[in-house]
């Protein structure tokens, strides 16, 4: 479990791509990585993955062939930044909201403007999403937590605060580039029990 609070922006060492899976690299402080030990899990751009090796500075990853092509990964190459989060300890204090690291789908950014101090990123998403991206609801972009502004059919939006832009890579990002999507794990649940009725929202 995840909390899309990113702790750390980490660098692509190295993709291999072997017989039957990816092998991912990445680049990170010592700091970072002083507790993180082989079979510990990692959100790299909102995707939970485990550690099959791991240096001082570096560690690396197997993603199923599956999942490289149902994420942004199979865009990434040697030398990109992504967004880290380890595993929530279960003594941490929680803030961001519930963050699986099973990524939905990928989205395309759209449009990207300021507004004042914020910049504001506008995404297209997919119609079997709908009903579990909401105005003021949750959402996860490459692992990052963030509030829906708005919503219309086909697109949301979210504005990126100073601190987003500075500790995360979002606020790099260019239209026509793909993010990892997660909808919020209790707009699944409830999505999946048909929605509340009229007297459970009263």
């Amino acid at each position: 479990m995840f909390t899309g609070l990113i702790q750390e922006i980490g660098r692509i060492q190295k993709i291999q791509v072997c017989a039957h899976t990816i092998q991912l690299t990445c680049e990170a402080s010592k700091e970072f990585l002083q507790d993180y030990k082989i079979g510990d899990s990692m959100a790299i751009n909102g995707a939970c993955l485990t550690a099959i090796d791991k240096k001082e500075t570096t560690f690396t990853v197997d993603i199923m062939p599956e999942t490289f092509k149902r994420t942004s990964f199979s865009k990434l190459k040697s030398g990109d930044k992504v967004n880290l989060e380890l595993a929530m300890s279960s003594q941490g204090r929680f803030e961001g909201h519930f963050v699986s690291g099973h990524i939905d789908t990928t989205s395309k950014l759209i449009k990207k403007t300021k507004n004042e101090n914020a910049t504001l990123l506008t995404f297209y998403y997919p119609p079997a999403l709908q009903a579990e991206i909401i105005p003021q609801g949750s959402i996860g972009i490459n692992g990052v937590s963030l509030t829906v502004t708005a919503v219309t059919p086909g697109t949301f939006s979210i504005g990126l605060i100073p601190h987003s832009q500075q500790k995360t890579t979002l606020h790099d990002l260019t239209p026509g580039e793909i993010v990892n999507i997660e909808t919020d794990i209790i707009g699944k649940y409830i999505k999946a029990q048909g929605g509340l009725s009229h007297e459970q929202n009263r």
